[in-house]
């Protein structure tokens, strides 16, 4: 099986939709069809030489190869659109014209996907959703590829955000952990979110939580890993809150391999991109982008 290094120092840009909607508008009439490859372009040759690996989406992920540094290994992830999902019951869309086989051909030996996963959903629903994960998982087994899974938790009755899920997604966490870390799921990493919202932890926000119970949170919702690689994705929070972050699982002790970081890096450099064009994205991204990936690689120190 493939190996990523013992520290996982990841970017991931395989936002695409969503992404490729806010670059337009920020270009407004300076929109060019190509803006959302050369954004990821961009992103790629300016933090991958300090990253142990980017994570690239399936649709320009093919264009995106011959860009890699030495040293750092390509990883695509396995999703149509991380903004397509059933609506209904948030199953991840695969892409059409990529499968698992089509990986080593490639040359990528990593592969990421990622399933939103409610604990308290019917457990029908549920079992469908890790068949899904687990019939990859097979996939991945069979074609040498290593598997980097990420559960996201929701509620299907408490909304993102509140204080009353705060209160709720380390138990989610520590939850969709247990569950995707079975066996029969064969995933090689896990990439889980951070199981505490900082704005309702005391000393960075409303003290819904004290950081004593933050710290036992983060040990709490890692357990269930079971000697899997654990990584921290950073869900779009703000650069300094995910740095936070990966510092207090430190302090709690939390046995991590490291982090897979996106817009808490670069969602910045949007705006820059739309305002003031290519060279001032790539200037931001090796002065500003790569301080910020630099910072969190020195967190985990």
């Amino acid at each position: 099986m493939p190996q990523l290094p013992a520290a996982i120092h990841g970017v991931a840009v395989d936002a695409g939709s969503g992404l490729a909607t806010a670059i337009r508008t920020a270009r407004e009439d300076r929109a060019q069809p190509d803006d959302l490859l050369t954004f990821k372009r961009n992103v790629l040759k300016a933090l991958g030489p300090d990253a142990t690996t980017v994570l690239v989406d399936a649709q320009c992920g093919s264009d995106l190869l011959q860009d890699y540094p030495d040293g750092c290994a390509p990883m695509i992830a396995f999703e149509a659109d991380v903004y397509h999902i059933s609506d209904d019951d948030r199953i991840t869309v695969l892409p059409d014209h990529l499968s698992v086989s089509d990986f080593p051909g490639m040359g990528v030996k990593q592969l990421k996907f990622f399933m939103y996963y409610a604990p308290d959903d019917a457990d029908e629903l549920n079992a469908r959703k890790l068949d899904i994960v687990a019939g990859i998982g097979d996939a991945c087994a069979s074609n040498g590829v290593r598997y980097l899974v990420e559960p996201l938790v929701y509620h299907p009755a408490i909304e993102a955000g509140s204080v009353e899920f705060a209160r709720l997604k380390p138990d989610l966490v520590r939850r969709a952990t247990k569950a995707f870390a079975d066996p029969r799921l064969k995933a090689d990493v896990l990439k889980v979110e951070v199981p505490v919202d900082l704005r309702f932890v005391e000393g960075f926000g409303e003290p819904a939580m004290s950081r004593a119970e933050a710290l036992d949170a983060f040990r709490m919702a890692a357990e269930p890993a079971g000697g899997r690689d654990l990584v921290y994705l950073s869900a779009g929070v703000a650069f300094e809150f995910f740095e936070a972050s990966l510092r207090l699982a430190r302090e709690a002790g939390v046995d991590f391999s490291g982090f897979m970081c996106g817009r808490a890096i670069w969602s910045d450099a949007v705006g820059v991109f739309g305002a003031h064009g290519e060279d001032a994205l790539k200037t931001w991204l090796e002065e500003t982008g790569r301080e910020r990936l630099l910072r969190l690689i020195a967190a985990l120190n």
